[in-house]
């Protein structure tokens, strides 16, 4: 990432001309060995997301629509550095959600803190339910934890039967056998 101290701010930006946010400025290949066009949001997916924001008699030009997603990337750009840097001066290697919302705060977006946590938690839950509720590991149907305990036994025993060569019959699981043993 370069540092620039001469970004040109439209006379109506939020933010101060010496703000963290003013002295960065990325450019396209500060990804990591990605080009601009490799760094780039779906395009349908934003569209949509402008169009449902907007009153419905509203038209936005694709221009307009090219310029917002460039916007966005920009911006992700931005906090995920600013992130990463939290995360290092915490001698931490991997960005946690803490390190994300400190860098809101850091670039300025403060105000934005607890609508970002409160989106984060929803979908924290959202996630959660959905792994209750069978996730792609799943046929559908409960199980109860014998029934899970004797299916992960066969599949053990099948993948145990593959890896020798199909040599030896598989192992039934012990009847008698209990969680704890």
């Amino acid at each position: 990432m370069t540092r620039s101290s001469s970004i040109s701010l439209p006379p109506s930006s939020p933010f101060p001309p010496n703000s963290v946010v003013t002295r960065f400025k990325m450019e396209p290949m500060d990804i990591v060995g990605k080009s601009k066009e490799d760094a780039s949001l779906p395009k349908a997916t934003m569209t949509k997301i402008i169009k449902e924001m907007l009153p419905p008699d509203v038209r936005v030009a694709r221009d307009a629509q090219d310029l917002l997603i460039e916007c966005c990337v920009e911006f992700i750009n931005l906090i995920s550095s600013e992130s990463n840097e939290v995360c290092s001066r915490e001698e931490k290697r991997t960005i946690a959600p803490e390190h994300v919302l400190k860098a809101l705060q850091v670039l300025g977006f403060g105000e934005y803190i607890d609508e970002v946590y409160a989106a984060y938690e929803q979908h924290k839950l959202e996630t959660m339910q959905d792994s209750l509720k069978g996730g792609k590991w799943s046929n559908g149907a409960e199980m109860t934890e014998e029934e899970a305990l004797a299916e992960q036994q066969r599949m053990f025993a099948e993948a145990r039967a593959r890896m020798n060569g199909g040599a030896a019959p598989p192992k039934e699981p012990d009847s008698d056998q209990t969680l704890d043993s």
